[in-house]
């Protein structure tokens, strides 16, 4: 897709923290030609230090959207904290999971189309950097910023500051727009985009795979 290496990480069984293929997930990456057009810059950008872009999901199926929103993370949640109850624990849910919808106006980000998970690896040995985290890691340590606020001077801290930096500004350089709270989730075009930039409006609503 575009030339940008990937495998959908909800669709195989070795995918921490699940380490089980999940129902209704689909063996692609699909994204809109807008994205999938500066996904393609920014892993040019990228080539000459030896480096490339490595994608974990694109488009998703509302089923997959709908389990980890309903299910899996409310049942997380309340593992931790089993005092989580009502809004409290929907609000929690919804930092990390958006709501499935089929209203094209109010799409979760990845239905459209326009939201990427994603890293950077060694594409020779297609080792990840370290990033501090493992992807889909519900926690304060996935946030965008967790390695700037906590600046201590270990090489491990300054190794994943570096290199949620460089990803970071390589996508925002492209027009991406960054999810605070996931240093994987990028986006172009769709709601999150168009808050984060100021657009007057998303460039694009929820879309359906069609596999024909």
């Amino acid at each position: 897709m575009f030339g940008i290496a990937g495998r959908n990480h909800y669709a195989h069984p070795r995918n921490p923290p699940y380490w089980r293929a999940i129902d209704g997930a689909v063996d692609l990456l699909a994204v809109r030609k807008g994205v999938g057009e500066r996904l393609r810059a920014v892993n040019e950008r990228l080539m000459p230090a030896g480096l490339a872009l490595f994608l974990y999901d694109a488009w998703r199926p509302d089923g997959v959207q709908r389990y980890f929103h309903d299910v899996w993370m409310p049942e997380r949640l309340k593992r931790i904290d089993p005092t989580l109850e009502g809004a409290a624990l929907w609000d929690a849910v919804e930092r990390y999971w958006s709501a499935p919808t089929t209203d094209d106006d109010a799409p979760a980000p990845h239905r459209t189309g326009g939201a990427v998970d994603l890293t950077i690896v060694d594409p020779t040995t297609g080792a990840p950097l370290y990033m501090g985290g493992v992807f889909d890691d519900p926690s304060p340590l996935s946030h965008a910023d967790a390695f700037e606020i906590d600046r201590g001077d270990g090489f491990s801290i300054e190794e994943a500051r570096a290199n949620r930096r460089l990803l970071f500004w390589v996508m925002m350089e492209a027009g991406f727009a960054g999810h605070p709270d996931e240093w994987w989730h990028f986006s172009y075009g769709d709601q999150l985009w168009a808050a984060t930039t100021g657009a007057a409006t998303a460039l694009y609503g929820g879309a359906d795979w069609d596999e024909d």
